[in-house]
């Protein structure tokens, strides 16, 4: 329950990419789901507002993962350029059926997706869902440099490791 209450301490003082690692091991060792991250190692810190909004993406999105599509991998990927930061979650579960995915596509169905998609929009980013019969793959993408951020842009400091 504390995890979906608050997020990690982690998160705030060392930044998305250990409290992602954090999230994953815990979820693997509660679920059995077998979770791959791919991020960089030169992945720095985001504002803190972005950072927050890409772990609850993750984090719903594996809650989504686990129950509803069969799969027993999760692949997390994230990276950023200059203007960009794209996170994508794929699975190798059963997909959505195509008629689901056109309601939730359409009139945005489901709270976890419909709360994952108000989340990118509150900052001008996007979400797209993919799915057939392989598995379902949800991308965001966030603009770094954002007003709704009070430092207005990425912040270039690579991660501390101690």
């Amino acid at each position: 329950m504390s995890y979906l209450l608050h997020p990690p301490p982690l998160l705030e003082e060392s930044g998305l990419s250990p409290a992602l690692n954090w999230y994953a091991q815990g979820l693997t060792e509660r679920s059995g789901l077998q979770i791959k991250l791919d991020i960089p190692g030169n992945f720095g810190r985001l504002p803190r507002e972005l950072e927050l909004v890409a772990f609850r993406v993750v984090q719903e999105s594996l809650t989504n993962i686990h129950p509803h599509s069969a799969s027993k991998t999760a692949h997390i990927r994230l990276s950023i350029d200059a203007e960009i930061f794209r996170l994508e979650v794929q699975d190798q579960g059963t997909g959505i059926p195509p008629e689901k995915l056109s309601k939730i596509l359409s009139q945005g169905a489901g709270v976890g997706l419909r709360g994952m998609l108000e989340r990118v929009r509150q900052f001008r980013g996007d979400m797209t869902i993919q799915s057939n019969s392989s598995g379902t793959t949800i991308s965001f993408t966030l603009p770094v440099a954002n007003p709704y951020y009070p430092e207005g842009q990425l912040t270039s400091q690579p991660l501390q490791t101690a």
